[in-house]
């Protein structure tokens, strides 16, 4: 019988499907830590990288120029991406054998593969819903919401697909799939609350 202690849900999700509203609303029914921009805090803190190096560089590789001043990082020469990789990796794995939580993005369902029954979540929207979301809820001008969402989307499916062995975004990656748009956020919070709970036995 699984317990709350068991409860580790990760969150995979497009730009502007509200993924980010779901997954702390979803902590938050089910009583559990949420970790999105706070995961970046936790790895810089035990890799010694400064913050703001994780912050510019969230779930996309640095471009070429940006790549080539970086250089390397630690020993044996790691490229700085990597180095930044690999220390949320780590962050994750503590922050998941700490206790129950949910973890936004950042390859997490890659990073905890190893642990016992990790819930994956999916979320999606139609692309016209994340554009008119990423307007009047993320304040991106009207002119550029369309190639701004597309961007995103393009940059975080290149940094998952570069550092796991799956593909972002497909159904077999996750046990759950969900279009937020159909239920919307509260609904669909709902929706993955009563899932968890009979995923993980109703304990």
């Amino acid at each position: 019988m699984f317990t709350m202690a068991n409860r580790i849900i990760t969150i995979t999700r497009q730009y502007g499907s509200g993924g980010r509203e779901v997954g702390e609303k979803l902590a938050n029914a089910l009583g559990v830590e949420f970790y999105d921009n706070k995961l970046l805090e936790i790895a810089a803190g035990s890799s010694g990288i400064h913050k703001s190096h994780f912050e510019e560089n969230d779930e996309r590789r640095s471009n070429s120029f940006l790549y080539l001043l970086s250089t390397t990082y630690g020993q044996g020469g790691v490229p700085f991406d990597d180095a930044l990789f690999f220390a949320q990796l780590e962050a994750i794995r503590k922050i998941a054998s700490e206790g129950p939580c949910v973890i936004i993005g950042r390859c997490a369902d890659y990073a905890l593969r190893d642990f016992s029954k990790v819930l994956n979540i999916f979320i999606s929207a139609p692309f016209e819903v994340r554009v008119k979301r990423a307007i009047e809820v993320y304040g991106i001008a009207e002119k550029h919401a369309e190639n701004y969402v597309k961007r995103i989307d393009k940059q975080r499916t290149s940094y998952y697909n570069y550092y796991t062995d799956k593909r972002w975004g497909q159904p077999q990656n996750y046990q759950i799939c969900v279009d937020s748009s159909a239920l919307g956020i509260d609904r669909t919070v709902d929706a993955l609350k009563r899932f968890a709970d009979d995923f993980y036995g109703r304990t």
